[in-house]
């Protein structure tokens, strides 16, 4: 007497494994769903990435050396940490160095410096002007914008508040694709100069590098969106004045 397959047994494949609805082996399934996942995560990656990428390249024409960055009115130095003692950061001190040594160069006629000033005894745009002055800078030609809360606000802020139409972008090499980015979406026709801090801030340029990707992604949207920056307010003519008073020095020099 012949007896029936119970109802429960599992279909077999050909090499006795059991087999799913779909006609592949039932052991088969992990793997293929391990395999999905890896290249969902690659996928993930790649487009996380894409704007960064698109960012370096778009901007690999208008970044410089201090040797060869085309002369422009206005250098905008973004800002950084400022100490406990309330000396600048490293990192803010080595944009400020860049300045100075475009500013002595003549590549540049005015400086801007651009801050947090947000909270009560956190000033990083006068610790910016003191800096600058102390190194040889006329004060009558350094401005300070005290709203400049992000790279977008400040650039913004530069084109809208301070009338700024060319300008050279002075930060760490990691930020200056970004700035550039986002002060031309601004209108302002930027280029930027870059400090490599590898060398001496190793760990926190590394970190500088891995936060522009997710910061890309967030510019990207700024770029298409243009909001209005937090703070705008009457225009301000502290930059026209200070191009007035190289002007006039150039006159008669």
């Amino acid at each position: 007497m012949t007896t029936s397959e119970s109802p429960e047994s599992p279909e077999t494949s050909e090499t006795g494994t059991p087999a799913s609805t779909d006609g592949g082996p039932v052991s088969d399934r992990p793997a293929r769903r391990r395999r999905g996942r890896v290249l969902a995560a690659l996928a993930v990656m790649v487009l996380g990435c894409a704007p960064f990428v698109w960012q370096l390249i778009a901007t690999s024409e208008h970044r410089y050396g201090t040797e060869d960055v085309p002369e422009r009115a206005v250098a905008v130095v973004l800002g950084a940490g400022v100490r406990p003692d309330g000396l600048p950061s490293h990192l803010l001190a080595q944009r400020l160095e860049l300045a100075v040594e475009l500013y002595e160069a003549e590549r540049v006629r005015a400086v801007l410096v651009t801050g947090d000033n947000g909270v009560e005894h956190y000033n990083e745009t006068d610790t910016m002007r003191d800096y600058l002055i102390d190194a040889g800078i006329p004060a009558d030609r350094i401005v300070g914008d005290h709203a400049g809360f992000d790279t977008w606000d400040s650039c913004a802020r530069a084109a809208e508040i301070f009338g700024v139409e060319e300008a050279v972008v002075l930060s760490q090499e990691f930020h200056v694709p970004r700035a550039i980015n986002l002060c031309r979406a601004a209108g302002i026709d930027a280029v930027g100069v870059g400090d490599d801090s590898m060398s001496e801030r190793g760990t926190a340029t590394v970190y500088g590098w891995v936060r522009e990707v997710p910061a890309a992604l967030a510019a990207l949207g700024t770029v298409v969106l243009r909001p209005d920056p937090k703070v705008l307010g009457d225009y301000e003519t502290g930059v026209d004045e200070a191009l007035a008073q190289a002007a006039e020095e150039a006159a008669t020099s």
